[in-house]
């Protein structure tokens, strides 16, 4: 077969991004060369690529899903909010510019031809390129600049399905009203609906489908259940809400838990190098915006952020940095990753991200960062020498670097360059993804347990981070394959909207 598919959505985090994994891995199992796209994402998740670049953490995820390396070609264009107002564009990997929401509709026609050149190579590689919308195509304000929902259908003739989370309710009215407030030659191309994280008696929702299809002509594809085992590679920030878990804790291996606080920081990157401390039996995951939330677990991890000096004066404005450095001193353990290492070292010289020159950081490490303009974008490995000398892996993104170090350093790259910092129970580096490491991770948390006390914590010896994720893989494709009219989106896929349902269903509304 061969064909293209735009999977939209009524809202941000309405299950985009699983549903086009659950398809792709569906497509795989089914012997169809298959590619993900994204031509416009909008998140701080985000992974280095083989080739070099940077894209969404949803796209790294989907491309595993179709067993293929992370690649910029499936998320040419790649916008990482650094405030309320502004974000870095991303092209191809590499970023190019600091945009506000008025002048990116400079960029507009050069993106534009991006994403048309990029999906046009996919489409001619591979059988099938499912891609995933942004947002909302509800959104009519934003249409003359659109180029990831129905800008992208209409440019490409693509079949549209949209999306919908019954778990917020009024998922119907969110169907009915994104197609409505759609233009005529929009409408056209939305062939029909999926409604995810049902919860109940799919009877009772009946009526309400057959209704839906009266009022647009169109079918419900699927109702794909709730499924709680589904929490990994989250890419968008509804994810991380205070005080609520990461994953879904197991019971322990030993007599006793490791209690893990997580800051969400207002500017958060990279949310999901905290998760592989999740996969652990025993390791309860919280994230906290307040410093009580600090007094009684066992480790604090400080992410990444994409506006280190923005991010750092909330730390100190909310109280938690003096939490941090209170807890240091009382020798109970923190961990610091990219954006949240550099908050911790003495000083930050940031003529780049924030512009306002050189700040104090946290000094709990002995470590001067400076900005640098162009980005550090690199796949990593080498060895965790203060934690039994594993193997380990990952990845940087950061414009910061250390230009001064007087601690000892946590890792060793291939290349003999030390990275990251320990100094005492607080343990510094750069590398996301480094958690992912099993051999590592399990080291660290004995660490954490021998400086927390926590005797009776013990590491599963089997837990693998990658299996994990394989798992949740093949479980999206056995929702799809279980609750999805798998025959008639192939047939889309395939076919199109005919002209005959285009008129049929423009003509309705």
């Amino acid at each position: 077969m061969k064909g293209a598919l735009l999977v939209a959505g009524t809202t941000s985090d309405a299950g985009k991004s699983v549903l086009v994994a659950g398809l792709c891995r569906m497509l795989v199992r089914r012997g169809v060369r298959v590619a993900p796209f994204k031509a416009q994402n909008m998140s701080n998740n985000s992974v280095v690529t083989l080739d070099g670049g940077e894209i969404g953490r949803a796209q790294a995820m989907q491309a595993a899903a179709c067993g293929l390396e992370p690649s910029v070609r499936f998320n040419p264009v790649l916008l990482k909010p650094g405030s309320d107002r502004t974000s870095q564009l991303v092209v191809r990997g590499r970023a190019v510019a600091q945009v506000s929401a008025c002048n990116y509709i400079e960029h507009r026609q050069s993106l534009r031809a991006v994403v048309a050149d990029e999906l046009a190579s996919l489409r001619a590689e591979f059988d099938v390129v499912i891609c995933e919308g942004a947002g909302s195509p509800a959104e009519i304000n934003l249409r003359a600049t659109d180029l990831a929902n129905m800008g992208l259908a209409t440019a490409a003739s693509l079949p549209v399905i949209v999306v919908g989370d019954i778990d917020r309710g009024g998922v119907l009215a969110h169907l009915f009203g994104t197609v409505a407030v759609l233009s005529p030659e929009d409408q056209a191309l939305v062939a029909g609906f999926v409604i995810n994280k049902f919860r109940g008696d799919p009877a009772l929702l009946a009526p309400g489908l057959d209704q839906l299809r009266a009022l647009t002509g169109r079918p419900t594809y699927g109702v794909v259940p709730f499924a709680d085992g589904l929490w990994m590679d989250a890419e968008d920030s509804l994810g991380t809400v205070a005080d609520a878990p990461v994953g879904r804790p197991r019971p322990p291996v030993g007599s006793q838990w490791l209690r893990v606080a997580a800051v969400r920081l207002p500017r958060i990157s990279n949310t999901t190098d905290v998760e592989a401390l999740a996969c652990e039996p025993g390791v309860s995951v919280h994230w906290v915006t307040e410093p009580s939330r600090l007094e009684d677990v066992d480790l604090v991890v400080v992410p990444g952020s994409k506006s280190t000096v923005s991010d750092l004066d909330w730390l100190r404005r909310t109280g938690l940095a003096r939490a941090i450095s209170e807890r240091a001193a009382a020798g109970r353990p923190v961990l610091s990753i990219c954006g949240g290492y550099q908050m911790l070292g003495r000083t930050i010289s940031d003529a780049v991200e924030s512009g306002v020159g050189v700040v104090e950081g946290l000094g709990l490490f002995d470590l001067d960062i400076e900005f640098a303009a162009d980005k550090v974008l690199a796949q990593v490995s080498g060895r965790a020498e203060l934690f039994d000398a594993y193997s380990v892996s990952g990845y940087e993104i950061h414009h910061g670097r250390v230009v001064r170090s007087g601690d000892d350093a946590l890792l060793t790259a291939s290349s003999g360059v030390r990275e990251g910092s320990v100094r005492g129970s607080v343990v510094g580096t750069h590398w996301h993804g480094l958690l992912e490491s099993d051999d590592f991770r399990r080291s660290f948390l004995t660490w954490v347990a021998e400086k927390s006390g926590r005797a009776g914590f013990e590491v599963a010896p089997d837990t693998s981070v990658a299996a994990l994720r394989e798992q949740q893989l093949n479980l999206l494709a056995d929702l799809v394959e279980r609750n999805v009219d798998v025959d008639a989106v192939l047939d889309l896929i395939e076919h199109g909207v005919d002209s005959v349902t285009k008129k049929i269903v423009t003509q309705m509304l």
